[in-house]
């Protein structure tokens, strides 16, 4: 269950997940030099309409994507709160894929794997350049790029898989239902 997992916070302190119980949780792996990292402001604002009803947002920087988050933890957060204002909190700088992945990421690709990027301008992009990497690419539960997004429920459920090509309002739909 989700609340068996402890992360480690942009400052360096233990965030035991335990903590969100009865919480809808987003968690999100993110970067700052991304095509996607526009998407800070829709996450920022579903903060600040739906923190107060029970909206927990992780932002958790990673830098396995085309090395698009190289920053330090507190760079990342600063270039987070002066281009979108972010008040949600931000963690540790982490591996979301491979040897070093976090447990939480094993956990939350065991429960919602890859189903597509759905309809977007990125789409085929994103399916030819996996494709040369790897053939069995989209049979794989692994995060394919930043901004994927797992929605838990008040119970600790994982009940939804956001590919970073997913439209926002259907996220923010999502959460709402929750809520």
């Amino acid at each position: 269950m989700i609340y068996d997992y402890t992360i480690t916070t942009g400052k360096g302190e233990a965030l035991n997940l335990a903590d969100y119980k009865g919480k809808v949780i987003m968690v999100v792996n993110t970067a700052t030099g991304c095509g996607f990292t526009p998407q800070y402001a829709p996450i920022e604002q579903m903060y600040k309409d739906y923190h107060d009803k029970g909206l927990e947002i992780l932002d958790i920087p990673c830098n396995q994507f085309g090395g698009q988050a190289p920053g330090s933890d507190d760079e990342i957060h600063e270039f987070c709160t002066i281009h979108f204002n972010t008040t949600f909190p931000q963690m540790k700088k982490s591996d979301v894929n491979g040897a070093n992945e976090l447990p939480l990421y094993t956990y939350l690709k065991s429960q919602k794997g890859f189903e597509g990027f759905g309809e977007h301008p990125f789409k085929e992009l994103l399916e030819k350049m996996f494709a040369e990497a790897d053939p069995e690419w989209d049979k794989k539960p692994d995060i394919k790029w930043n901004f994927t997004k797992f929605i838990i429920d008040r119970e600790g459920n994982v009940v939804a898989r956001f590919e970073p090509t997913a439209d926002m309002a259907e996220v923010e739909a999502c959460v709402k239902a929750l809520l």
